[in-house]
């Protein structure tokens, strides 16, 4: 009497998505077992095209991650990317599908750094926004000064796109000045979060 064994079909991946921060947009997904024999096996397409693409240096991977910015850096069209679990030599899972994902609206956008200088005219801020964002978004980023006086009042200063420098004048004389500073690009309604709080003391 012959046995057929019936292969057990591999359960998909889950909680398959986009985590993009200043346009690097990297899938994630939760694997459905503890194995760490499994590989994964990734693809792409651009929504309301037919073909899926197979992501290079995605293919049975192990990781639970996959960098897609290369293949999603148009930020005026939406992605959706898959993927499926394979147990070697035969094994397959069904495939595993992302919400759809827009660069230009689903990223999330970093706070910039702040480097403060007391000088003899008041306090210098430089405003340093992440790099791939000024390439990608150089003409339409605006920064957010957040200046807390001693009194404790809050000020907000505005800077333009293409300055990152800032000089605080009339203030008071060995006065202790906090600042936070935020990334906004106006034409997509989007905004960082504050950057941490800095202090200084004025000269």
């Amino acid at each position: 009497m012959l046995l057929y064994v019936v292969p057990v079909m591999l359960a998909p991946p889950t909680q398959v998505r986009f985590d993009s921060v200043d346009y690097i947009n990297i899938l994630r997904w939760t694997p459905t077992t503890n194995s760490t024999s499994l590989q994964y096996y990734v693809q792409w397409k651009i929504y309301g095209e037919p073909q899926w693409l197979d992501v290079d240096g995605c293919q049975g991977i192990q990781k639970h991650q996959c960098d897609l910015s290369g293949v999603t850096s148009d930020p005026r069209e939406w992605y959706y990317a898959r993927l499926h679990a394979s147990s070697p030599p035969s094994n397959k899972s069904a495939w595993a599908l992302s919400p759809r994902f827009s660069p230009r609206w689903d990223t999330k956008i970093s706070a910039p750094l702040l480097r403060l200088n007391a000088t003899e005219q008041g306090i210098v801020v430089r405003v340093k926004p992440p790099k791939l964002l000024v390439r990608k978004m150089h003409s339409s980023l605006l920064y957010k000064i957040y200046l807390t006086h001693t009194s404790g009042e809050e000020e907000v200063l505005e800077l333009g796109c293409c300055s990152n420098k800032l000089t605080l004048k009339k203030l008071n004389s060995k006065a202790k000045y906090c600042l936070q500073a935020q990334t906004m690009i106006p034409q997509q309604a989007k905004s960082s979060a504050r950057s941490s709080v800095k202090c200084i003391t004025t000269l």
